[in-house]
This record gives C-alpha cells, sequence and structure tokens, in this order.
C-alpha cells in the first residue's frame, strides 16, 4: 500500500510539472501575454510598463493584426466594406491580388518577439517643419529603430533629422526611392495600393491612381511589408475616435512603433512655434491642419501618450 501511495504522488506530482511546463511554453510564446504578466522589458522604462493604466487599455489591443500575411489576408465583409471607402472604390478581386502580393512579397509576422529580455528604441521621424533647427539628427540616429514618413528626406538636412532610415512608411502616392536595407512599409487605403506594389516589382505599368504617382521605385523586395486594414481601422476607432475620415500615415507609423518597440521617441509631429503646419524641406505653411486627417486630434493624443510616458515627444523648441 505504501508503494501505490508513492507511485500516486510521484505521478501526480510529474503530471503537475508537465502541466507547469506546457503552461510556461505556452506564456513564453506568446508576446502580449508576456507584456501583460511581467509588464517590463529590458530598457528600464517601457512602453508596457503603462499597461496599468485604464486610458491606455481601452486604446490599446495587443491583439491586433500588424501586417497583411497570407495566413490572414481574408477580411471580414465589414472590414472590406469599411477599407474600400476610405480613398477610392475598386471593382478589383482583392482575393487575386493578395495571392498575387503573398507570391511577390516576404509573408512573415515580424516583430513578435516582445518580452522581458527585449529592449528596441525606436524613433518616428515625422515631417513637421518644428525639426528646423532642432539639432535632434545624433538623438534620432542613436536609436535601434528609425522609421520615416512619407518623402521625408535626410539629405540636407541631416543635423535636424539624422541619416539613417530602417523603415519607410509610404503609400503610392508618396512613394520616394530607399536605399537597399530599408524596409518599405506600405500603408494600404486601397486596393489599388497592392496592386501598385506589385506593379513596381514586376511590370511597372500602373502610373496613376488618384494622381499620378512613380510606376518604379528603387527598393529591396525582400524587405516589404504591408500593414493590415484591420490595423488601420482599430487606429481609426481605437484612437481616434473617428475623428477625421481616416488616420494620418504620421498618426499610423506612431501607433504600429508602439505594438514593435519598447521605447517610443517621437520627432517632427505637430505644428512648428508659430502655429503653422508644414514640411521642414518645404517653405509654404499653413495657419492650420486641414485634409482629411483630425491632425490637432491626433496631436493631442500624441501629447496624452506622452504625458502617461508611452512615447517621448520632442517638440523641436
Amino acid at each position: 500500500m505504501h508503494k501505490l501511495l508513492c507511485f500516486a504522488t510521484k505521478r501526480t506530482r510529474c503530471l503537475t510539472l508537465s502541466v507547469s511546463l506546457i503552461i510556461c511554453l505556452f506564456i513564453f510564446s506568446q508576446p502580449s501575454i508576456q507584456r501583460h504578466i511581467f509588464g517590463v522589458c529590458a530598457c528600464g522604462q517601457c512602453v508596457a510598463d503603462i499597461f496599468y493604466d485604464a486610458w491606455f487599455r481601452m486604446h490599446y489591443d495587443p491583439n491586433i493584426e500588424l501586417l497583411l500575411t497570407k495566413k490572414n489576408s481574408i477580411l471580414s465583409d465589414a472590414l472590406y466594406r469599411w477599407w474600400q471607402k476610405l480613398q477610392y472604390k475598386s471593382r478589383v478581386n482583392y482575393k487575386a491580388v493578395s495571392e498575387m502580393l503573398f507570391g511577390i512579397f516576404p509573408n512573415e509576422e515580424d516583430y513578435s518577439d516582445a518580452g522581458p529580455g527585449r529592449c528596441r528604441t525606436c524613433a518616428v521621424v515625422g515631417n513637421s517643419g518644428n525639426l528646423n533647427g532642432s539639432h535632434y539628427g545624433v538623438l534620432i540616429d542613436a536609436h535601434d529603430l528609425v522609421i520615416r514618413i512619407n518623402k521625408g528626406p535626410t539629405e540636407g538636412f541631416e543635423r535636424d533629422v539624422g541619416l539613417k532610415t530602417t523603415h519607410r512608411m509610404i503609400y503610392p502616392e508618396s512613394a520616394v526611392d530607399m536605399d537597399n536595407s530599408t524596409y518599405l512599409v506600405l500603408i494600404p487605403f486601397k486596393t489599388l495600393d497592392l496592386q501598385w506594389l506589385i506593379s513596381v516589382f514586376t511590370t511597372k505599368h500602373i502610373d496613376r491612381t488618384y494622381i499620378p504617382v512613380k510606376p518604379t521605385i528603387k527598393a529591396n523586395r525582400n524587405k516589404v511589408m504591408v500593414l493590415h486594414p484591420s490595423f488601420l481601422k482599430y487606429v481609426q476607432e481605437h484612437w481616434l475616435q473617428k475623428h477625421g475620415r481616416y488616420p494620418s500615415t504620421g498618426f499610423i507609423t506612431l501607433i504600429f512603433a508602439l505594438h514593435i518597440c519598447d521605447q517610443v521617441s517621437v520627432f517632427g509631429f505637430g505644428a512648428d512655434k508659430d502655429g503653422n503646419w508644414h514640411h521642414y524641406f518645404e517653405h509654404k505653411k499653413h495657419p492650420r491642419n486641414a485634409g482629411n486627417h483630425g491632425g490637432s486630434y491626433e496631436y493631442l493624443i500624441a501629447l496624452k501618450l506622452h504625458e502617461k510616458q508611452g512615447i517621448r515627444l520632442y517638440k523641436g523648441w
């Protein structure tokens, strides 16, 4: 009887140990769960540190799809209808386009390595005129990832905006050449944007959307990523509460950085010190931010994130 009891006890311990091991393996394979449990990264001050904050939790969804892949490319009817209303309605077969897309470009779920051992610092570099005279260049280049937006140049502006570019967020109407080491991150506002991306690296026949666009650009086809339409909807509805027709590329980039980085520094957002909205590489100035985007509301959210220590916002003055 004693031997049977010992055997039963050992069996129970082994079973408990096995279950515990399985649970641990599952936790360590899920970045979103890691962040909720550990609440830290290796940086010291981390984005994950503000998960306790009710305002942040109301806006931030750790499980949102960031990048479009073959695995998650099937869109719900509601998402597809929302996405198609953003810029340009098309009768193109989305399914056929997406299948062609993943026959050309990488089909990987990048940046899923969040955890207490990682410290990834990111600089999101907007195009505001408040960068002029800022001398932020060295500080920007010190980050692990430097994410630039649309056509924002570095040549001739190195002292204020830096030299380094690891990622560039674009759409067809804002496309520029980039070097072989830079990730091209497409923000797809319509199916035609996906077709344009395919065309750029193949037939080069698409030279117009609703305006003329570049039929080809210099870029590394092995470093192409496409944001998921659900991520755009999430930014518009969770973060911006539907202010503006759709979010700006700058604000989309900021929220993207919150999901892939442990520390986020933001440069070149908002108006200049005189209240004008303009690009650091242009002389034309506007007294207010106009267009399809809720620029003022976006900036208020950026200020709130700075206040909560989710980002560090550099104002340029």
